[in-house]
């Protein structure tokens, strides 16, 4: 979880997920913020991930690369 709003820029090319909140106790609401790499937690992750367990291998193997961000 990061104190300041999540940054699309802050997951670009990672498996990474970047949550946030702000609440407003007087009108009695949450706001949750979340980004994520599309292509890395969306299907095309997905499909690496069903490929590695096929072919026997680790199931985080190519998922787990540095992020190019930041």
């Amino acid at each position: 979880m990061t104190d300041a709003p999540p940054q699309t820029k802050w997951a670009t090319g990672s498996n990474l997920a970047f949550v946030s909140y702000a609440a407003d106790p007087e009108r009695n609401l949450v706001i949750a913020m979340g980004v994520v790499d599309n292509l890395g937690k969306g299907a095309a992750g997905q499909a690496v991930q069903n490929a590695n367990l096929i072919c026997g291998l680790p199931e985080t193997a190519g998922l787990e690369g540095a992020p190019l961000w930041p």
